[in-house]
């Protein structure tokens, strides 16, 4: 089943499973432009544009921020790795990207899952994928998010450490 939402970002399709009837990621329009629609825990549609995520690189890497341009560049690059989908395989990347990916991983922007199964001769093989924090993303771009890679509600161990301990004695 095929229905209509109109989010801030446009007016999506969204599809939803027969079976349950909730929301599923799928591929929507608007404009002639394709986007991927997500939704949230509470059915609200989250699409992530190649815009939220520069202004989520930017905002998340340090304090300073980053240049606009560099942050643009950085979010062009990831999405094209991901396309349409909301996980890609780690095989998939050269150690530069890779790189790029674990920076994005401090930040909270990005994540990792691994899926085990056992091969037909009995040994282990591990598949290692990255994922978008969509919530963690949007956080950023709202500025609830803080810019260290904690997500609002996680305390820093140095938030417990007086601050005479700082303090340089001669």
């Amino acid at each position: 089943m095929i229905s209509k939402a109109v989010s801030d970002k446009g007016t999506d399709l969204i599809k939803t499973s027969k079976e349950s009837g909730k929301p599923t990621s799928e591929l929507g329009y608007e404009n002639g432009r394709a986007n991927t629609v997500y939704l949230s825990e509470n059915g609200k549609v989250m699409t992530l544009t190649v815009e939220d995520l520069t202004q989520a690189i930017k905002t998340s890497i340090d304090s300073s921020g980053m240049p606009e341009e560099q942050a643009r560049m950085m979010a062009q690059h990831v999405m094209n790795f991901f396309g349409y989908s909301e996980r890609i395989i780690d095989n998939i990347l050269e150690p530069e990207d890779r790189d790029a990916f674990y920076m994005l991983e401090d930040t909270g922007i990005l994540t990792t899952e691994r899926e085990e199964t056992t091969l037909y001769d009995g040994r282990e093989w591990r598949i290692h994928y990255w994922l978008f924090r969509k919530e963690r993303i949007f956080e950023l771009i709202s500025g609830n998010g803080r810019g260290n890679g904690l997500a609002s509600g996680d305390d820093s161990v140095y938030d417990e450490v007086p601050e005479d301990v700082w303090q340089r004695s001669t």
